[in-house]
């Protein structure tokens, strides 16, 4: 029998990786603080919508579950803008068959752990981590429990106990940020079993320093959520009774709260929650190491911290099995290699936030995506948007961002010359400063 492995956290990440590690050979057990989710009629936790993209695909297939989760996914093409006065305007996610799929995080969870459990994997719900002795590989539970094991991984997302028990010791760099905004749940329920709106995009309302994003499920519902300021003259804190409520709404959102008559019910039975990126290293001591939001918490404006999660995975794995599962050499490697990207997939995010609410809809961002969009086309192979280097590659978070900023830059010598833009010239900019010219 191969080491003895202890995951804590029985979330997406964590229980991706148990199914992954057990197919391998591993004894794992996972540990989770909370109630099954499958036997819970009120699901705990974040309830945002997950875009499922290439990132987050691949691992699930490297585990064989795709297939499983394939029917649950909903395709999304593209983002539909809605201004003020209902308009709509469509912008595509990548080139033509290229999409991103709306999944439900609870629904997903439930997948991944049903198949963790059929592939032999010990889960144990109500088991609150509350210490971690680092030099024996030893955890401690809320009953009193303890569990010793040849290797821990935290997969406890945002908040981890683990992380939190990293935080005390030597040399252990940690930070954390909340954005100025928060965000609420409200659903757009379905009338006569159809979709209110058309469920193959993203739908974006756009409106400066706010905005709602709606994303379909299965049960022809769609999730909306308001990203606000938690204070402000236009804030969570200054909207306060239901005519308020209501007004607002009529006001930013006048297509959208024709969907959802109760917008002011569900404004208040629903809780506003906190948007945090946080930051750490090293992620490993000893024995001990960090994946996922435990790693690198981020916000949700890239559709990427499922994906990145699982992509933390798929890499891990690979080096790992790579250095024969030697896990003094495998862990500070990994940790070593991975943090620039978690770096750059954060940045990305927070920066997407502001494209979305900020310029979707502003018409030189439209003329800049579809000049980017022509440059793709005739240089499919030299020119690849930042989205798509994100969303649908395996290149290196970081490598992306390099590359879109040298993109950026170039977009922005062009756009402001007079005259016809000469595309040769465009790209041989961009290679000269991608080379370091």
């Amino acid at each position: 029998m191969k080491d003895k492995i202890s995951i804590v956290g029985a979330g997406l990440v964590g229980s991706l990786l148990a199914l992954i590690l057990k197919q391998k050979g591993f004894n794992v057990q996972v540990f989770e603080k909370r109630n099954d989710p499958r036997k819970s009629e009120n699901v705990e936790g974040r309830s945002i919508n997950l875009a499922l993209s290439h990132r987050g695909i691949r691992p699930l297939k490297l585990a064989g579950v795709y297939e499983t989760i394939e029917p649950y996914l909903i395709p999304m093409k593209g983002r539909m803008m809605h201004d003020e006065a209902g308009e709509l305007t469509f912008q595509p996610y990548g080139k033509e068959g290229q999409f991103i799929n709306s999944v439900s995080r609870a629904q997903l969870n439930q997948l991944l752990i049903e198949s963790a459990e059929k592939a032999g994997v010990e889960v144990h719900f109500d088991h609150k981590c509350t210490d971690i002795d680092f030099e024996n590989n030893e955890l401690t539970f809320h009953n009193g429990l303890t569990q010793q094991s040849d290797l821990v991984v935290g997969t406890d997302g945002a908040f981890s106990a683990i992380r939190k028990n990293l935080q005390y010791t030597d040399r252990f760099n940690f930070s954390q940020h909340y954005i100025e905004h928060g965000y609420k749940e409200l659903s757009i329920i379905p009338t006569d079993d159809k979709f209110l709106l058309e469920p193959n995009y993203l739908h974006i309302w756009p409106r400066g320093n706010f905005m709602l994003i709606a994303l379909p499920n299965n049960d022809k519902t769609f999730t909306c959520t308001l990203f606000f300021p938690f204070e402000g003259n236009l804030s969570f804190a200054k909207l306060t009774t239901k005519d308020e409520v209501n007004a607002f709404f009529e006001k930013y959102f006048t297509d959208a709260k024709a969907l959802i008559p109760d917008v002011a019910d569900q404004f208040f039975d629903n809780p506003t929650s906190s948007l945090v990126t946080t930051k750490c290293e090293p992620w490993h001591k000893n024995n001990t190491m960090l994946l996922g939001d435990a790693a690198h918490a981020i916000v949700p404006f890239y559709g990427q911290g499922m994906n990145s999660g699982f992509e933390d995975v798929r890499l891990f794995v690979e080096m790992a099995e790579g250095m024969n599962w030697k896990w003094d050499e495998v862990l500070p490697a990994y940790s070593a290699s991975r943090k620039k990207d978690a770096d750059a997939i954060s940045e990305l995010a927070l920066h997407n936030f502001i494209e979305m609410r900020d310029h979707v809809g502003d018409p030189d961002f439209l003329r800049r995506k579809k000049l980017e969009s022509k440059i793709q086309e005739t240089y499919p192979k030299e020119w690849i948007p930042l989205y798509s280097m994100v969303t649908f590659s395996d290149m290196p978070y970081s490598e992306a961002l390099r590359l879109g900023k040298i993109q950026k830059r170039v977009m922005d010598e062009f756009l402001q010359k007079e005259g016809d833009v000469d595309f040769d010239e465009i790209i041989n900019r961009f290679n000269t400063l991608k080379q370091g010219g």
